[in-house]
């Protein structure tokens, strides 16, 4: 009977790590297609010179982001989260070359985007297999993180009306460590069975990814920026 038990509680510890495998795999390979529709939204952006400016910005982005939001965790069972979601990346693509028109205004923008590029990469890649490798739980983590990037929302609204160059530098670096730490503990949820739909989960890991990435071009186009 023990030895029944044994086996059977074998069974299921390797169908569970088989079915973590999966999510993390299928979480991968979604965040690598998500590149696609947000490359062609930013190429797109950047060569019609899309730019909002003002209250109309902001409010379109918060928007769009949590209609996006809503849509994708009530579908995200189904193709159509899927489908949701690569739009959603898109969209953010099309956003995402407002940043990318600043930066290619220096004279080493080419350069500075390619940088944030990399570092992002870099970032991601090895908080991804530190999560991965240890299978450490960093589920501690989630509510300083919450708390903390709640606190970085208020502030980045705030800036709007205030425009202080050095708050803008200030909350570009903390959102750095911020979405670092989330790229750790989204990893890490799935690793661990805290994360078992894929979608969701690369829908997390896009939004880390992507704050990285443009709080790092803020920083470099700030400190090494080329205005000739």
């Amino acid at each position: 009977m023990q030895w029944q038990t044994q086996t059977a509680d074998y069974s299921y510890g390797k169908d569970l790590a088989v079915d973590r495998n999966k999510v993390l795999r299928n979480t991968y390979l979604l965040l690598a297609l998500t590149m696609i529709p947000t490359t062609i939204g930013a190429l797109i952006g950047v060569s019609m010179h899309f730019m909002l400016r003002g209250w109309v910005g902001p409010l379109l982005f918060l928007g769009v982001s949590f209609g996006a939001f809503f849509a994708i965790e009530k579908t995200k069972q189904s193709a159509l989260g899927v489908v949701l979601l690569l739009a959603y990346t898109g969209f953010m693509g099309l956003w995402l070359s407002q940043y990318l028109q600043v930066a290619l205004r220096f004279g080493n923008g080419g350069q500075l985007i390619a940088t944030a590029a990399g570092g992002t990469a870099a970032i991601f890649f090895t908080l991804a297999g530190i999560a991965t490798v240890t299978k450490k739980d960093f589920s501690f983590m989630g509510k300083f993180l919450f708390v903390g990037m709640v606190i970085l929302l208020l502030a980045a609204i705030a800036n709007i009306f205030l425009a202080i160059p050095a708050l803008t530098l200030t909350i570009s670096a903390v959102a750095v460590l911020i979405f670092s730490a989330y790229i750790l503990y989204d990893v890490s949820q799935i690793v661990n069975g805290g994360q078992t739909n894929y979608v969701s989960a690369t829908l997390q890991l896009y939004l880390d990814i992507y704050n990285v990435f443009v709080s790092l071009l803020n920083l470099l186009m700030a400190f090494s920026g080329d205005r000739e």
